[in-house]
């Protein structure tokens, strides 16, 4: 079986986005004062995947960006992403309002 090229499952907008979040990720460690060493000692991973990370590799696990980011303490951003739906909320918003008329 041929193996999919997962650069090309994204669309452009998404594929930057995922890139920029890398690069979010790599500034986070940075900021800390922690190298790819240290980050790779503390998730288990190996400098390989830790690139992809920062690469916004779209074909590694959401869990690996999800230990990453606890490594660095920020794992609790990651449960908020969902949370902030606005625009469900603004569905939901318009169902409501047309059901009081």
């Amino acid at each position: 079986m041929a193996k999919r090229n997962l650069h090309n499952v994204l669309f452009p907008k998404q594929r930057k986005i995922l890139t920029h979040f890398g690069e979010d990720l790599l500034l986070a460690m940075k900021r800390r004062g922690l190298t790819k060493k240290m980050l790779c000692e503390r998730t288990g991973f190996d400098h390989k995947t830790v690139n992809k990370v920062f690469a916004g590799d779209p074909g590694v696990a959401i869990g690996t960006y999800l230990k990453i980011m606890a490594v660095l303490g920020m794992e609790s951003n990651f449960s908020e992403v969902a949370a902030h739906d606005e625009l469900g909320i603004k569905l939901q918003n318009i169902k409501l309002l047309e059901g009081s008329k």
